[in-house]
């Protein structure tokens, strides 16, 4: 089951990564034109992804619900006026605390409880936190990919079955 719990995560580093790969080829003003759309603009979806991968890992890693809120703070600190390239590099960094937790965790199935800002306290385990973390990520994935369209370019492909021949090559 572990493994099955971080192939799930690898697939959504994978896809994010499939994000940033097509966002480059394109003008960097294209992450910040106003859309009416889920988000206001890519780049601010970007950041809700990263945001939502951060509280959660933060609870996942035992931090109090004062703590989670605190880093809230300095998610927008952290995102604020960043490249593209500067917004990649803080996903990654996110994805190598994501890695060296989840090989750590004893138990992936274990119910536990985790603080959540908004949402109260959730019993939940870790697999099932990393499985809406991936649903999560795909979702909004397709919102920025529907944005570019909106924007007149194509989407990123992300689909979990190319993830799966990319690592079964």
């Amino acid at each position: 089951m572990r493994e099955q719990t971080i192939n799930t995560y690898d697939y959504h580093v994978w896809a994010n990564k499939r994000v940033f790969e097509r966002l480059a080829e394109l003008p960097e003003e294209v992450l910040h034109q106003e859309l009416c759309n889920v988000f206001p603009t890519i780049y601010k979806g970007l950041v809700h992804i990263y945001q939502v991968d951060t509280v959660w890992l933060s609870g996942m890693m035992g931090n109090s619900y004062e703590q989670i809120v605190e880093l809230i703070g300095t998610i927008e600190a952290k995102t604020a006026g960043k490249s593209l390239k500067e917004l990649q590099a803080v996903y990654w960094e996110k994805a190598e605390e994501y890695r060296i937790f989840l090989n750590r965790v004893d138990d992936l199935q274990a119910k536990k409880q985790f603080p959540h800002p908004t949402f109260g306290v959730l019993n939940a385990s870790i697999q099932e936190l990393i499985q809406h973390i991936v649903n999560h990520g795909t979702y909004h994935r397709g919102n920025i990919s529907s944005m570019l369209r909106q924007l007149g370019h194509a989407g990123a492909s992300s689909d979990f079955v190319f993830y799966l021949y990319e690592v079964n090559k």
